[in-house]
């Protein structure tokens, strides 16, 4: 079975592993540009690229996939019996998903229709779900609403991070995506429920900021949701302060108002009489460390504010 992989991070890769270690032919791995990253915005490959070349892959890097009649000519001559989408980056258009003999099939990480779009994983997380997912689905021309083929759930826990519960649905991605690969043709397609779909919009910067008037559960989640970026953050006395963990209990305060210092954390007041105790954080220009540490070469006072 010949297979086109369209993927481009690190929570796509499991699935690109998974695929030749079942021995599928992929004559050609698909992903987004080298990107500028770091402090000298030296141009960085992708997981998946790095992935592919390391596995003697064949890759390819159009700048655009939409009205480009090479790069469809390019896919298409290859003849694939399926093309295979995880977190590829861009909406693919209709000549590419005819070109499969039988289908391309998109592994979406959230329990459609809730979350089509960008940042599944984050969003389930900060908006509080108890459980999430992957699904395997029958690509269209639209934002993730295509006929689901299989689906599979797993706990949210409640110190899961995006980080942490990336990596659990990438792995359940690619095991669900091999079953549906060798069930493909006593898979009957499913219609989602397009009047019952939510939306997971990709994450902006500005997404991160906190707001200490909000209960404190609803920062929590945000603090675990919004890893490994932007993160949660707020200013303390000028400086940007990101917040990695935190538990949430009663407190009267303030909003942003320190109300409380230990040796080994502090208490900020937040909305509805509720409070963050904070547990690890990074101060602008400093190393992430747990909150023990940084009390102890810092001072925090009752009082002061975050905000």
């Amino acid at each position: 079975m010949k297979l086109v992989f369209m993927g481009t991070p690190e929570m796509a890769v499991p699935t690109l592993d998974m695929i030749l270690k079942e021995g599928f032919e992929v004559p050609l791995v698909v992903c987004q540009p080298d990107k500028p990253k770091g402090r000298g915005n030296k141009l960085q490959p992708s997981p998946v690229k790095e992935f592919a070349l390391d596995h003697n892959l064949e890759v390819f890097q159009p700048e655009k996939i939409k009205n480009n009649p090479e790069a469809i000519e390019k896919i298409r001559s290859l003849k694939p019996d399926f093309l295979v989408v995880v977190a590829y980056g861009k909406i693919l258009p209709k000549e590419l998903l005819d070109i499969p003999t039988f289908a391309p099939i998109n592994v979406h990480f959230s329990l459609l229709p809730k979350y089509r779009g960008a940042a599944p994983v984050n969003w389930a997380i900060i908006n509080g779900e108890k459980e999430t997912g992957v699904a395997t689905m029958k690509m269209d021309e639209g934002l993730d609403t295509g006929d689901i083929l299989l689906m599979k759930s797993i706990p949210i826990e409640k110190d899961d991070t995006t980080i942490t519960l990336s990596e659990k649905l990438s792995k359940l991605g690619a095991d669900l995506l091999i079953e549906t690969l060798k069930n493909y043709h006593n898979i009957t397609p499913t219609p989602q429920d397009h009047a019952s779909y939510t939306y997971a919009p990709i994450i902006k910067k500005e997404d991160g900021k906190i707001d200490f008037t909000k209960n404190a559960e609803v920062i929590e989640r945000m603090i675990r949701g919004f890893q490994p970026w932007p993160t949660a953050y707020c200013f303390y006395k000028g400086k940007m302060v990101k917040f990695f963990k935190a538990e949430v209990v009663k407190a009267n305060g303030k909003p942003g108002e320190v109300v409380g210092v230990d040796k080994s954390s502090f208490l900020v007041a937040c909305g509805e009489d509720s409070g963050l105790r904070i547990l690890e954080l990074q101060m602008e220009g400093k190393n992430r460390v747990d909150a023990k540490s940084f009390l102890t070469g810092n001072t925090i006072n009752v009082g002061d504010l975050f905000e």
